[in-house]
């Protein structure tokens, strides 16, 4: 998989080994995991893990989320994009073949814009040249930043569920809506 995105501020591309250091940053912040069952990691070698899955995801789905690069800096900042999550161990609020829109950013970036603009980005690359017919979000309804962001980018609310006794909100966006 080859993609490269980029917005004003950032380049969107795939996640390479070489962006260990950040997935490690990111991914052993418990700031991070607050919303997603508070669980951070604690070994590079987890880390490597991560970048591991999200590439096979590549391989195997055709997408995965994508690594963020603040392009004044250099620096790993996070990811966003895509998942395909699909079979019965991936089902989430009833749905079991489905894409996912998603971002994760070390703290030091957030409040910054960055995951609005790398998710309006990502949005607008899986419906014009992915052409995806539906995208869902979810995110812990006391998570309120990243709900801001799903509803920002025009995911509307369809309904709150549990996973792991956490109420969660579920969004979606059909194509022929975010067309219009």
């Amino acid at each position: 998989m080859k993609y490269r995105l980029e917005t004003e501020r950032l380049i969107i591309r795939e996640i390479r080994d070489a962006d260990l250091e950040g997935i490690f940053e990111l991914d052993s912040s418990a700031e991070v995991h607050k919303y997603l069952r508070n669980n951070p990691i604690k070994t590079k070698e987890e880390a490597k893990k991560i970048i591991q899955f999200i590439r096979s995801q590549y391989k195997e789905r055709g997408i995965g989320r994508f690594a963020l690069i603040e392009k004044k800096s250099g620096n790993f900042i996070g990811w966003s994009g895509f998942k395909l999550n699909k079979g019965e161990k991936e089902t989430l609020n009833g749905f079991d073949n489905f894409i996912d829109i998603g971002y994760r950013l070390i703290p030091k970036y957030w409040e910054k814009g960055y995951g609005l603009e790398a998710a309006i980005a990502c949005l607008d690359f899986g419906f014009k040249r992915l052409n995806y017919d539906i995208i869902y979000g979810a995110a812990d309804v006391k998570n309120l930043g990243s709900n801001k962001i799903l509803q920002k980018i025009g995911l509307q609310f369809a309904n709150e569920f549990k996973y792991d006794n956490t109420a969660v909100n579920w969004y979606q966006l059909k194509k022929e809506n975010y067309e219009n």
